[in-house]
């Protein structure tokens, strides 16, 4: 599995907890983390293009 896939991962997985629970915060970590992982994506895939 590549970086990307490995993040694409994580970040799906948070989201689809999210919205299985009902703890407030805990809701707002999954979905910060799983923004900063798609971010990172971004990242990636931007300096993949540049190459």
């Amino acid at each position: 599995m590549n970086t990307i896939q490995h993040l694409e991962d994580q970040a799906a997985r948070a989201e689809r907890l999210a919205k299985r629970i009902t703890d407030t915060l805990t809701i707002e970590k999954l979905l910060t983390f799983a923004g900063e992982r798609r971010r990172e994506i971004e990242v990636i895939a931007g300096k993949h293009r540049r190459n």
